[in-house]
Parts: structure tokens; sequence; C-alpha cells
């Protein structure tokens, strides 16, 4: 059996600045501009406004990001050709990326996503249709030999591992259904649970989930209707379970159910739901929609892992990615077609989303990273 490298002990790390350069508060936020192919660095003030810092060469269509469980390295892939992923160095002081490596990818991925261990980069092809597994090196390259590549279905919208780093779960939005492996971490490899998928209802389009903390619950999100299911997660067999569905869209949307894309139909009335959060402390659960470019906002409840839908916030023109900082006090959203980025408080009590303000972005904004050190 293939042994993946194991971990180097650690990356120096760039001396800290003068206080007077400093952030008032060591959390940084990320910005791929697919457009630009560049990388926005930002400061995340403790008032929740953003302090634009220095904009990183990546590549052309550079979009999914993803952030090492140690904090130190975030990784970036374009899907232009050649397809490659690029990892780059944080500066705990000031949030600066420096480029380690630049390695290939096996296809144009709309999503990466690393094991718990940081040591496997997962990889998820909405046009390949496939699924890819590559191995972190000691210096924290992506090692360009992939572990695996898997054919699945139709497109493979995202992939990610549960808390527990023994089972990975891959949305399809072409054939709605949600792909279900066991994860060896000794070996890094994937092989398919039994029964090896979920079926859900036709024409919903499972895009993107995230696992609640206490991985009893997987909450997915269907692209073509906006809808978050509750899935129930067995904590013995990794396999899931349908407990119940709610709209992310406020009861007075004209929105029709939407289609795979690239299509020929006219989309404007399509719904296009596209990326979902969890507050840490697992009470709030927000998804974004970008036909309406709005955020709509649920209470989780922890003992049954049902949502229900609270409102609705308009926000930045076709809200592809957002994320919410570490402490679950900030939200920030990106728009694929505005120029601005849109900074909101969450309120902890309720839920609701106040503006904070709006900050400069590049072009084709759609990929949010947020992190904090102490």
């Amino acid at each position: 059996m293939r042994q993946i490298p194991g971990l180097a002990k650690g990356i120096a790390m760039a001396a800290m600045i003068s206080a007077a350069g400093a952030a008032p508060a060591a959390t940084f936020v990320y910005v791929s501009n697919a457009e630009d192919g560049d990388i926005g660095v930002y400061a995340l003030n403790a008032d929740g406004t953003l302090a634009a810092r220095e904009r990183v060469t990546a590549a052309k269509v550079v979009m999914p990001m993803a952030v090492s469980a140690d904090k130190r390295i975030l990784y970036a892939a374009s899907r232009s050709k050649p397809y490659s992923v690029h990892a780059y160095a944080i500066d705990r002081g000031t949030g600066a990326l420096k480029l380690v490596a630049t390695s290939p990818l096996a296809e144009s991925f709309p999503y990466i996503s690393l094991d718990r261990t940081g040591r496997v980069l997962f990889g998820a092809s909405y046009g390949g249709n496939l699924v890819s597994v590559n191995a972190v090196a000691g210096d924290r390259r992506i090692l360009p030999e992939p572990l695996q590549v898997i054919p699945t279905a139709r497109n493979a919208h995202a992939i990610r591992v549960d808390n527990s780093n023994r089972f990975v779960f891959v949305p399809h939005l072409g054939t709605d259904q949600v792909f279900q492996f066991v994860f060896d971490e000794r070996s890094g490899r994937l092989a398919s649970n039994t029964p090896p998928l979920l079926q859900l209802k036709a024409g919903t389009g499972p895009r993107h989930l995230v696992v609640s903390s206490d991985n009893r619950f997987v909450y997915l999100l269907s692209e073509l209707v906006a809808t978050v299911t509750t899935l129930s997660l067995d904590p013995k067999t990794g396999l899931l379970a349908e407990v119940s569905s709610v709209s992310a869209l406020p009861p007075d949307s004209k929105l029709q159910p939407g289609a795979p894309r690239p299509n020929t139909r006219n989309p404007d009335n399509d719904i296009w739901a596209a990326d979902l959060h969890l507050t840490p402390d697992g009470k709030f659960l927000y998804a974004s929609e970008r036909t309406s470019s709005t955020l709509a906002a649920f209470a989780v409840d922890g003992a049954t892992g049902k949502l229900s839908y609270l409102s609705s916030t308009p926000t930045e023109k076709q809200p592809r990615g957002f994320a919410i900082d570490p402490a679950g006090k900030f939200l920030v959203v990106s728009g694929e077609k505005s120029d601005t980025l849109s900074s909101y408080a969450i309120d902890s009590g309720s839920g609701a989303l106040k503006h904070v303000g709006k900050f400069p972005t590049g072009k084709g904004s759609n990929w949010v990273e947020i992190v904090s050190f102490d």
C-alpha cells in the first residue's frame, strides 16, 4: 500500500511586523478574483470593516481555496489550463501570502478541500465528472501524481470529509446524488461505501455541503431549487439519510427551478443557489442564491438538525461564495458580478445580518476564506 509523505514540523514564518502596521485583530480575509487571476488579502478589523492589503498573483480563473488545519498554508486552484494548485504560506502577523509551490491538477476543479490531517487534497470536477486525491508533501507542495482519479457521475460539485476523517461526501448536480466514500487516513485513498451513493429527488441539483460540529448532521444545498436538506450521518457506517428540507427563498419569490449549466434556456428567472456555511456555534446557517443576489438565514435545531427559515438579505450581485469568521461575529460575501465585497455583523441571538460596509475587490470575486490567529 502506498504511503503518503509525512508533514514537515512546520514552515518558518516571517517575523511579526511592528504594532503600527499590524491589523487591529489578527484575522485575515482571502478572496479569489477569477477574472483578474489573483487573490485579494484583507485584514478583518474588530468592527467588521475590511482593510485591503495586497493582491497576490495566482493564475486566470483562480477559484476554489482551502486552508490547512494549522492555518499555515492557503491552497488556491486555477480552472484555466494548465490546471494547477498554488500553495501560499500565510504570515501570522500580516496575513501576507508567499508562494511556496505550484503543482498540476488532474482536471478543472470548482471545489478543493483537505482531510483533517492536512496530508491529502481532495478535488471535485464538475466538467470532468470525477474526483481526485493528491498527497501533500512535507514542504506543503501538492504532489503532481494523484493517488487516485475516480470517475463518478455528472457534475461533481464539492467534496468534503466528515469530522472523524473517515468518510467523504461528493454531491453531484447532474445526477441528483451524493456519493459516499470511506477514507483511509493512512494510505490517503478513497473506497466506495455500501451503498455507494444517496439518491435525491430528481431535478434538485445538489451542490455544496457542510458538516455540523458534532458530526451528527450534514447540510446539503441544492442549486436548482435552493433547498437546504438536513441529512443524518451514521457515525459507524458513514451513511447519510434524509431528515428534512427547507427553502432558502422567501415565500414571495417568483424564481423557477433551474437546470444544470451550461444549457440553452434563458436563465434570468432560474433558481441558482451557490454556497452555505454554519456559524461556529452551530446555531445559524446561511445560504446564498445568485439570481436574486440574496443571503438566506436559518435557525438550527441542535437536537434534531432541522432548519427554520428566518430571513433573506440582499447582498452583492451573483454571490457565489462567502465565509464566516472563526469567532462567528462576521460574514463576508463576494459577488461575481460586483466590484465590492460586503461585510455583515451576525446577531448572536437572532442570526440577523447587519450590513457593516462595502469594500473594493477584483473582477469575478467568488471564493472567500477567513483565517484567525490568537
